[in-house]
């Protein structure tokens, strides 16, 4: 606007110049050489109209470049002074307040307490794998593929040699595993917290994923689902103490555990299972006794209650399992195996029902050829037992191999130890075939 302003107060001399001028380009340079004009003035007047010489449209050239530098008077000032740039936020909020200020439709949610991570998990069927020394791993289904019968079936879990798998079961990933420790207390674990696996991998150790304390272990592991509201989480000790709490005493989970059981006098916590409220109990001591009794003769109990007296024990003596014993398992099989490698399995039927805190009635002979007693197990027929020894050996057997006999026998040898060997463990091995999985544990023998 500039340069239009002074090419028409010397319109005379710039039609002179440009009628002089050889190019565009040469009229350009004469322009700014004489008029002393920038380039692009110099270019607006070469591309000006005729018509911008009549008077109304010089009047409009000389308003607008006043409306201009009033304008630009104005932004400076703006640009100079705070108090200048509040004021006008503050008038353009409210506008905007009084165009768009209509009541909020959407909800604003300020408390992160809301957000649960379970949320963002998705619902999945997964087979949870426990090995003998406590490794856990989690692995889709979808990992086990549906198998002819007769199918040799997919290794659900890849251990060391001294390792064997004790117990698979299906759950979600939004369920829980209740984790029992030998010292009485209780941990939870959301099945999307356990460790995503392979078939081949062993997992991780439960030591690594739950706060355990110095000589505490797990020997107990309980998956839970919707579909257990109403029954009994039913423990035992190794000094024959028996308890029983319904489920929904264990409701209110805590990262550090919660006490199961009140154990006094260096007492421990054997077995831990699950119950309906109306099945038989069956308590084995390393002494080669066993009690059956009803599941009603225990009450439920709080969680800090110590429980009551289940099998009435000797000094030197102490609980080494537990079984459950439900209406359609009466004509299963118990396996018993004592330390010096010998064992048999006998008629669930042979134990009969007595009052609980008895002494029990014979389960094996104990003397000075079988030893004291370091497992008891439910197992059918097809069954692969897992014997373990003090020296770390390991050795696989059928439970159809071992003879059927009566209670008061001394059963017949499972396994040839070598020299001051014991027989410390014996368990059910779990084989994961196809989407079909077992639940089986093992029975460890308690230090007497």
């Amino acid at each position: 606007l500039e340069g239009l302003k002074i090419a028409l107060d010397n319109i005379d001399e710039v039609i002179r110049i440009i009628r002089g001028s050889a190019d565009p380009a040469a009229a350009k340079e004469a322009l700014m050489a004489s008029l002393e004009l920038t380039e692009r003035q110099a270019q607006a007047i070469l591309a000006m109209t005729l018509q911008r010489l009549t008077n109304l449209e010089q009047q409009k050239i000389e308003d607008e470049y006043a409306e201009l530098i009033k304008e630009i008077s104005r932004l400076k000032a703006i640009l100079d002074s705070r108090d200048l740039r509040m004021n006008m936020i503050k008038t353009e909020l409210g506008e905007m307040r009084e165009k768009y200020g209509d009541d909020r439709r959407s909800e604003t949610v300020l408390s992160a307490s809301e957000f649960n991570i379970e949320d963002l998990i998705a619902e999945e069927d997964m087979v949870i794998t426990v090995s003998h020394s406590s490794y856990i791993k989690r692995i889709p289904v979808s990992a086990y593929r549906a198998q002819r019968r007769g199918g040799r079936g997919v290794t659900g879990m890849q251990t060391k040699e001294e390792d064997f798998v004790k117990t698979v079961f299906v759950a979600n990933t939004h369920d829980t595993v209740m984790c029992f420790s030998n010292l009485g207390k209780v941990y939870w674990l959301k099945v999307y917290q356990l460790p995503h696996a392979g078939r081949q991998a062993r997992g991780k150790p439960l030591v690594n994923l739950l706060p355990l304390g110095e000589g505490e272990r797990v020997t107990a592991v309980l998956p839970l689902n919707g579909q257990n509201t109403g029954q009994y989480v039913c423990m035992v000790t190794r000094s024959g103490v028996i308890k029983k709490c319904l489920l929904e005493s264990f409701a209110r989970p805590r990262s550090v555990g919660l006490i199961a059981v009140n154990l006094v006098d260096d007492d421990e916590l054997v077995e831990v299972s699950l119950t309906d409220g109306d099945s038989d109990i069956l308590l084995f001591s390393s002494a080669g006794k066993a009690i059956r009794f009803s599941e009603d003769q225990v009450r439920p109990m709080g969680r800090s209650a110590r429980g009551v007296r289940g099998l009435n024990l000797k000094a030197d003596q102490s609980v080494i399992a537990m079984l459950i014993c439900t209406a359609g398992e009466q004509g299963g099989k118990v396996l018993v195996a004592t330390e010096n490698g010998y064992g048999k399995r006998t008629g669930f039927s042979d134990f009969p029902v007595k009052n609980r805190g008895g002494q029990g009635v014979i389960a094996i002979k104990v003397n000075g050829r079988n030893g004291r007693v370091v497992g008891a197990k439910e197992v059918d027929s097809d069954d692969e037992l897992m014997l373990i020894t003090g020296g770390g050996h390991l050795v696989r057997i059928r439970a159809g191999e071992i003879p059927v006999v009566g209670r008061n026998t001394q059963g017949v040898r499972l396994i040839r130890l070598g020299e001051e060997e014991t027989l410390v463990s014996v368990g059910k091995v779990v084989e994961a075939v196809g989407n079909s999985v077992d639940v089986n544990e093992t029975d460890e023998a308690p230090a007497s």
